[in-house]
Parts: C-alpha cells; structure tokens; sequence
C-alpha cells in the first residue's frame, strides 16, 4: 500500500496557535505522535506520562491532547509527544475519531463509518 501523507493542522488547545504539517498516517500505531519540538512550538505541555510499545521495547512518553484536523474534519484527540520520532504520526484512534479510514486499494484516506456495535 506504501506510505499515506496527508496535510494535517494540529491546534493548541488553550492558545488556539495552530500550525499544518505533512502527516504519516500509521495505521499500526494507537495515538497520533506528534515530535517534541512541534509540542514545544505551539506551547502544548504535558499532562500525564504513559508507557508505550514500540519496534524497541516500551518506552515512557508524555501524553497531552490537540486539536487535529485532517480534510475538514477536525476533533480534539489524545496525544504522544516524542523525543525521537521527528515526524508527525497520524494513529488510528484519531482517524477513528475523525471517521477516516485508509482505503487499501486507493492508498488515501476515505471517510467511513462509526461502529456502534
């Protein structure tokens, strides 16, 4: 399928500064990652910190929350601030949020619909 970017506007919560980014969406990540030095900018500050997996073993992370808006649609989703990962990571719990999802053949993203059961 390759490698899904998409334009993504990420929006501090209590400041409403904003930037858009190039995102990677990962659909084998939980939580959307957004680098350091991004959180830094737009003055999002850790709220809690949380243990994650990744290809080299658990790590600990800070956990806060945005505004992500991809496509029109925007919501206010949970988030990983890395110290590693310079890339911003769309997660599946955001595209789930948003009721995007990545069509296998298209390799886009495509609107989809909520599960309630």
């Amino acid at each position: 399928m390759g490698f899904v970017e998409v334009p993504v506007v990420v929006t501090n919560l209590d400041s409403r500064q904003k930037v858009e980014l190039c995102g990677l969406v990962d659909a084998g990540a939980t939580l959307t990652v957004l680098p350091r030095s991004v959180a830094d900018s737009l003055k999002i500050h850790a709220k809690s910190t949380s243990k994650v997996m990744t290809a080299g073993g658990p790590v600990a992370v800070d956990i806060s929350s945005a505004e992500i808006e991809i496509g029109g649609k925007k919501e206010t989703v949970r988030i990983a601030i890395s110290d590693v990962i310079d890339k911003l990571l769309i997660g599946v719990t955001t595209l789930e949020i948003l009721g995007l999802s990545v069509d296998p053949v298209s390799g886009q993203l495509r609107e989809s619909m909520y599960l309630l059961y």
